[in-house]
Formats: structure tokens, C-alpha cells, sequence
């Protein structure tokens, strides 16, 4: 597997046994890279089979730039904005409260509490802002207060929001066709789909990200993006982009969403066109530096140097916060306004739900701009990647719930069942009080 694979929707195949529970596979417990030199059977080391396998994964993804170049996503050099946290011993109280939370998850009737779920998830991370105050906050796993953890395909959701920021100030237009910005597209697949069907993932392009098919699109896609040396005799594309350009139709573009990471890309190297900047530098001036980040960030590149837009984002827990209080503030930090508020009306309103299916575990939902709309009588929508991140927004409850996590299987339906209850028996709780 290679870094598009790594950090965009895979490694559930990798974990097909029975695994071990979050508190056995906690990195201390298991004691990998411990020690100066690390016993030989606890050293996690490439390639990616190894290192993104589980239980390893659960150490490697607060340590991906140990694997794989990055670049960075600055904060800059101003001190950052303080979170607002309820009073000490009201944040505490909070803690009890919310741990001892019970629902039930989807299609079960036995009652878990919302602590018992941190532990079925694997989280790493978690938490709480509601009405602009931090109400919860937590660190397990890898993942420590001044750590940094893979956000996996909720890069996706970043690169999406500066995208539609462009489109809100009319530097990028959605009815373009992509071969009008991208020349060289040529004769992909994606030359003849919109901006827009691109930011929706809405294109017939052939993609199959079917990751037990040994001759799936994936692992070209993987193979082509590894900044590793290409093997000797290797004659297939080298790069993200020179892989787009070679993208086949399958469909037609505009009739149904499909989910695949290859339009996250191409929407990234439209976006880096129409402003002559990568989308790092891009995701720097207008959201990390701005809204008062505490770290910078960083990006995984391919071999040409070029940021994986669909997968490479590391960030700390607070920031992932700090962003999503930006969106469901509406593009407002401490009364400045970053971007126009018809940002986050277009993502908040989700796609065509018509064209949306294939995902049980949100029956109505849809998909924009590269964001998760759940159409659920709360209006929440959210940032996801694989093995169980999320930014979950809920408008009508003043919610932002980030939880960074190390599922042992890459899809987020064998978590939903669990997470998307618990988010909603918080939410309900927090209206209450």
C-alpha cells in the first residue's frame, strides 16, 4: 500500500482477525518504539503493510512524517487564540456527566454508556465544544495534549472548504469544466466534468477503490503517488497528477455520487491553479493562521512534492476544534470573518440527497463540497476519514465533537453504529442543561 492508500480510505483489509480490545492495543501497553534502541519486534518501520497494519496503526498515526515527507501547514508566528473551557471544577462535572451518558446504537437494544463507546471506537481523541466553551477533552492511545494525529480523508473536507471559499469569491467557478482550468488534463475522463461535480464527487470517472481486488484502480493510484523510488522496470504514472491525467470514464458525470479519492486531488490541483498556490499554503493563510491555530500542521507529499489534498493532514486535536468552531460559526473567529458566511449555507445544506446511496448508516444523507451531510432534524454535517475521524457539526445544538480514533477497520459503517447515536444523546444532553 502506498501513501494515497495509507491516508485515504483503506487498511480495513489488514485487519480481518479478531482484534485486540483499545486498552490491549494501547501503543504503551504494547510498547512499540520504546526504548533507545526499541526491542526488535516493537520497531514499526516501512512500508506502509507494516506500518498502517493493526495494531501498529494505532501507534503510527500520531507519527506519520516518521514514514512519509510532509509539508508543512503553518500557524505562522502570532500567538494563537485561546480556547474558552468551562471553569475547572464545572469542566469536571461535565466529564462525569457526559461519560455516564447512555444510548443505544443502531440496531441494538442494549444500552451503551458514552465511555464504554470511546473504548469500542478506539478513540484517541476527543472533543467537546459547545457554545463556543471547550466541555470535553480527552487523550488516549498514541495521541497526548501537545500530539498530532492523521485526520485521514477529513483532509477532504478542508480542501473542499477552501474550495468553496474560492467559489464564494468568484476565483473559482463551479460551471467551469476542469479542462478549462486544467489544460493539461488532456483527454482524462475528468477534462468534460464540472468544478462542481468535481467538488460533489459526482464525475464518471473509472476508479475502484475495492481494496481486496488485487488489480483495482487503487493500487495504481497507490503505486503511482509512493514517494518512495519507483521499482526497477516501473512504467506506470508517477504522481497524483500525472495519474489524473490518465483517469477513464465509467458513468456519466453529474448522475450519481462515488465516493473516490481521486476527485479530492484533482480538486486540489484545480485549486493551487487558480490561486498559484499549493493547497498547504492556501490551508496556512486562510484558516490556520487566521483562526489562532497552537500548531502547525503537515501534509504528506508524493514524489514531485505535491500535497496529498484527498488523505495527508496531521493536526492536533484543538485545531481540528478550532476549525470546526470556524465552520459552525460561519466563517467567524473572535469576531473577525475569515470567509463569507454562504460558505458554510452551501455545505450546511448538503447535496442531492437522490444522488446519494450506498451508505446504510446514513440513510437521507448526502454529500458537498466535499463535506458529510446527515439531514437529521438537527441539521448536522460533518468532516470524516477513515479508522473514525469526524468534525461534527450540529448547528442546533452549538456542537462541534471531534474525535480522532484508530479503529482497527478502515470503514467508518462499522463505527457509525456506535458514534452517530452517542453524538446525538451529547447533543441532547447539552440542549438540556
Amino acid at each position: 500500500m502506498g501513501l494515497a492508500i495509507t491516508l485515504s480510505s483503506t487498511s480495513g483489509a489488514l485487519a480481518q482477525s479478531a482484534p485486540l480490545s483499545a486498552q490491549e492495543s494501547d501503543p504503551r501497553v504494547m510498547g512499540w518504539m520504546q526504548g533507545f534502541p526499541p526491542a526488535e519486534d516493537k520497531i514499526i518501520t516501512q512500508p506502509d503493510s507494516v506500518y498502517f497494519s493493526f495494531p501498529r496503526l494505532r501507534w503510527s498515526v500520531c507519527h506519520l512524517r516518521e514514514f512519509l515527507p510532509t509539508e508543512e501547514i503553518s500557524r505562522g508566528l502570532d500567538a494563537p487564540v485561546p480556547l474558552d473551557y468551562l471553569p475547572p471544577s464545572e469542566f469536571a462535572d461535565m466529564r462525569q456527566e457526559i461519560d455516564a451518558l447512555t444510548f443505544k446504537p443502531i440496531n441494538s437494544d442494549e444500552a451503551m454508556s458514552w465511555e464504554a463507546s470511546l473504548y469500542a471506537n478506539y478513540t484517541d481523541g476527543m472533543l467537546i465544544i459547545h457554545e463556543g466553551r471547550v466541555v470535553y477533552e480527552r487523550y488516549f492511545g498514541c495521541l497526548e495534549e501537545a500530539g498530532k494525529h492523521a485526520i485521514m480523508s477529513m483532509t477532504k473536507s478542508v480542501t473542499g472548504l477552501l474550495a468553496q471559499i474560492l467559489v464564494e469569491e468568484g476565483v473559482l467557478d463551479d460551471t467551469l469544466l476542469v479542462r478549462d482550468i486544467i489544460p493539461d488534463i488532456g483527454d482524462s475522463a475528468f477534462a468534460t466534468a464540472t468544478v462542481r461535480e468535481v467538488m460533489d464527487m459526482t464525475t464518471g470517472v473509472q476508479y475502484s477503490e475495492d481494496y481486496s481486488d488485487p488489480n483495482a484502480d487503487i493500487w495504481v493510484y497507490s503505486a503511482a503517488a509512493s514517494p518512495l523510488p519507483k521499482a526497477e522496470g516501473y512504467e506506470g504514472p508517477n504522481g497524483y497528477w500525472e495519474y489524473l491525467q490518465q483517469v477513464k470514464p465509467d458513468g456519466e458525470h453529474g448522475a450519481q455520487f462515488h465516493y473516490k479519492t481521486i476527485n479530492s486531488d484533482m480538486l486540489g490541483w484545480m485549486i493551487s491553479r487558480v490561486t498559484g498556490k499549493s493547497v498547504t499554503e492556501l490551508a496556512s493563510e486562510r484558516l490556520w493562521r487566521p483562526m489562532g491555530a497552537e500548531q502547525d500542521a503537515y501534509q504528506t507529499v508524493d514524489g514531485k512534492g505535491v500535497p496529498f489534498a484527498g488523505g495527508g493532514i496531521t493536526a492536533g486535536l484543538r485545531d481540528l476544534g478550532r476549525l470546526g468552531l470556524l465552520v459552525l460559526n460561519a466563517g467567524v473567529v473572535n469576531g473577525d470573518r475569515l470567509f463569507p458566511a454562504s460558505v458554510v449555507e452551501k455545505i450546511s445544506a448538503g447535496g442531492d440527497p437522490s444522488k446519494f446511496a450506498g451508505f446504510p448508516t446514513m440513510p437521507g444523507g448526502s454529500y458537498t463540497s466535499q463535506w458529510w451531510s446527515f439531514h437529521n432534524d438537527n441539521g448536522a454535517f460533518a468532516a470524516r476519514g477513515v479508522h473514525g475521524q469526524t468534525i461534527y457539526v450540529d448547528p442546533t445544538a452549538k456542537m462541534v465533537l471531534v474525535r480522532l480514533s484508530s479503529f482497527p477497520q478502515a470503514q467508518n459503517g462499522f463505527i457509525d453504529p456506535t458514534s452517530l447515536p452517542a453524538y446525538q444523546a451529547v447533543a441532547d444532553h447539552l440542549m438540556a442543561r
